[in-house]
């Protein structure tokens, strides 16, 4: 109100400046000039730009290992990015309040949209560049981001959406997989979204996997559907944060967390889980953001969308 109230006074001196020039012949040049000085900087010219929610993280969120609000171009920081032959890429427009964001494109007869994956701490390889200095070994992480889908979008959640997980080899064994997902068992509900959290070692911490989704070597841990139907029609087309937790367990307790929460409200979470026994090597080193739609048969191109990409070693909220 009160902004109305300073648009509507700025108006009237305004309409009186040019009246005044009018009966005094000045130039409107010299009435605009008169009318800036009485009135000073406007609202907007006098208040700083809404601050990006990327700029200056480092220093304003020390504990954020990453932040890629896509505003400016970080691609190149991901160790892995699949463009999928230009089908995944910022776009201006795509992103919360039509800012910059990642849009994701599948086409029918291929079940691929390009992904976004991000590489932190100790890694086994030097091709899994990490984003920050790559020594430390994470057992406790978070992270978030905003997701939306096209209005009209059917099919339900696409099967792949997110994960975390530890790599320990050259090669992409995984120790542990954290993974947020539609599908996620053949009587799940398209509509909603799972944890699924899987071991890639034996319940001692012994590694069994030798390769990247070594589904005969690992461990399924339990999933748990979300309590909001986040596919429904009703739901197409709306932005809603999405924040995952990930905890690996102590040694020698099964005291390890996967959850996850949409707009701040906790979905579904899993605790005493023992994720990899007393396995050391590596902690938790990266984090997926992908497309891949394994169930279900596409007959239209269709499009969802990403922004606000955070990760960290504390609660991060949907705050934009």
């Amino acid at each position: 109100m009160r902004a109305k109230r300073d648009v509507m006074q700025r108006n009237e001196v305004f309409r009186n400046l040019l009246a005044m020039a009018i009966r005094s012949r000045w130039s409107l040049a010299a009435a605009l000039c008169a009318a800036a000085c009485l009135l000073g900087p406007s609202p907007s010219a006098a208040t700083d730009p809404h601050q990006a929610l990327c700029t200056d993280w480092q220093s304003r969120h020390p504990e954020w290992i990453w932040c890629d609000d896509f505003e400016i171009d970080r691609l190149s920081h991901y160790f892995e990015y699949d463009i999928r032959h230009g089908r995944f890429v910022r776009e201006d427009g795509a992103g919360v309040g039509a800012s910059i964001g990642m849009r994701a494109e599948y086409l029918p007869g291929d079940p691929h949209g390009g992904s976004l994956h991000l590489a932190f701490g100790k890694t086994p390889s030097g091709y899994m560049r990490p984003v920050d200095a790559g020594t430390a070994q994470y057992r406790d992480i978070y992270w978030r981001f905003d997701l939306r889908l096209q209005p009209g979008w059917t099919g339900g959640g696409a099967d792949k959406l997110t994960r975390a997980t530890i790599l320990s080899s050259d090669r992409f064994a995984q120790a542990a997989i954290g993974h947020l997902w539609s599908g996620a068992r053949p009587d799940s509900d398209p509509d909603r979204l799972y944890i699924d959290p899987a071991s890639g070692t034996d319940e001692s911490g012994a590694l069994r996997t030798t390769t990247y989704n070594d589904f005969p070597r690992l461990r399924w841990l339990g999933a748990a559907g979300g309590r909001t139907a986040l596919f429904n029609p009703a739901n197409i087309g709306k932005w809603f944060c999405l924040e995952v937790h990930m905890k690996l367990n102590s040694r020698d307790a099964e005291d390890g967390v996967l959850e996850y929460w949409i707009d701040d409200q906790l979905e579904a979470q899993r605790t005493g889980v023992n994720w990899i026994g007393r396995y050391h090597e590596y902690g938790i080193n990266a984090v997926y953001l992908e497309q891949y739609w394994t169930s279900v048969p596409l007959s239209k191109v269709q499009q969802r969308y990403f922004d606000n990409f955070v990760v960290s070693t504390a609660r991060i909220g949907c705050a934009r």
